[in-house]
């Protein structure tokens, strides 16, 4: 186990609201999940190119657009809901309640994320 404390449903508090996102696939992405990345991935800024990269064993993924900001606040402290607040004050108007839970449902999908 990762020492992290259980954020499950059956960890919320009396009177919590868990609520769910169901992405594309059909993962089902607690607003309580707290995010951080797989111990084999790094989050890295390429200086050169200006662009965020996802460096893995034998393989890298360039980021678009704000995906490495998303990933910054995976960090194992801040749980989906959190993030999607922060996000939603740094960018009114755009669809991150709806975009962020699916983007992360890929990551975990994809194992980078846990």
């Amino acid at each position: 186990m990762t020492g992290r404390p259980d954020t499950g449903p059956d960890s919320a508090g009396p009177g919590s609201a868990v609520t769910e996102s169901v992405t594309e696939s059909g993962t089902v992405i607690e607003s309580d999940w707290r995010p951080v990345l797989s111990r084999s991935v790094v989050l890295r800024h390429d200086r050169v190119r200006d662009t965020d990269l996802l460096v893995l064993p034998e393989r890298v993924v360039v980021l678009r657009g704000s995906a490495g900001s998303v990933l910054r606040l995976c960090d194992g402290a801040n749980d989906v809901g959190t993030i999607v607040a922060t996000l939603t004050e740094r960018h009114p108007g755009a669809p991150v309640a709806d975009d962020v839970p699916l983007f992360l449902g890929r990551l975990r999908a994809e194992g980078w994320l846990k």
